[in-house]
């Protein structure tokens, strides 16, 4: 009895991180399509489908049993690529002249990016 109860919560578990992670891999999507720069549809994605991509993988491993082990791999895995990629993406945007929104406020990469041509100019 006591197995069944905890499979039970375990499918229902399961099915609402599945639904959560949707909701999350969605709202990343329309943020791809909303927000003005390269930057914010970058960080947007990167936030959002991570969240999601993570609660739909962990999700489907608590409904099916046998995926548990698997969904906490691809979980693990995205948390660690994901954000590293955005990452180089976002400083290859940077270093091509993708334009910043003009709303943004803050440019903390241009000294960062000065440093990086003086030092390319002097070797």
């Amino acid at each position: 009895m006591t197995y069944e109860i905890v499979m039970l919560v375990s499918e229902y578990l399961g099915y609402a991180l599945v639904i959560l992670g949707s909701v999350f891999v969605f709202l990343g999507s329309f943020g791809l399509y909303r927000f003005p720069d390269v930057y914010c549809r970058l960080q947007a994605s990167t936030k959002s489908v991570t969240l999601g991509a993570m609660s739909l993988s962990v999700g489907v491993g608590l409904v099916e049993i046998n995926w548990f082990v698997k969904g906490l791999l691809i979980a693990a895995l995205l948390l660690l690529t994901v954000p590293v990629s955005s990452s180089y993406l976002t400083r290859a945007a940077y270093k091509s002249g993708a334009p910043m929104w003009k709303g943004a406020v803050v440019d903390m990469y241009a000294k960062v990016h000065l440093e990086d041509l003086e030092r390319e100019k002097e070797e």
